[in-house]
């Protein structure tokens, strides 16, 4: 049974106000993290969250057809290379703040409950851009 025009758009409008609730709820997680314990030394995170966009960008210069591919371009591997960097700050930097004694258990687990809500956003961004009606490139 398929679904008329007008419902599947609603369908995919709550989608994406999911998504964009699922966003915000990780950037309060963020804030969060620093206001309920008064130190804002966290916020670094913030830092790796704005690389994070930045492969795709990068992506869109390559004549590759998909970011999983293995070939030998060079913007795909950049691709890669900051992502990983940028996974490994998003957990490294507060662990390493924890580790050094200026955050709490609190304010670490928080960021790293942020972490894990923006890291859902983005798969399932990527999830959806893959589909025919989201598909942007």
């Amino acid at each position: 049974m398929a679904l008329s025009r007008s419902m599947r758009t609603c369908l995919h409008s709550g989608r994406l106000a999911a998504l964009a609730i699922l966003v915000s709820g990780g950037i309060v997680l963020q804030i969060l993290a620093c206001a309920l314990y008064n130190n804002w030394w966290p916020m670094l995170t913030v830092l790796m969250y704005l690389i994070l966009p930045m492969p795709l960008i990068f992506f869109l210069g390559s004549d590759s057809p998909s970011i999983m591919s293995n070939e030998n371009d060079g913007w795909v591997n950049f691709t890669k290379f900051l992502t990983g960097a940028s996974i490994v700050g998003s957990i490294a930097i507060p662990s390493i703040l924890k580790h050094a004694g200026v955050i709490g258990w609190g304010a670490l687990t928080m960021e790293l409950s942020s972490f894990a809500v923006f890291g859902l956003a983005i798969v399932w961004f990527l999830q959806m851009n893959s589909e025919d009606e989201y598909s942007a490139f």
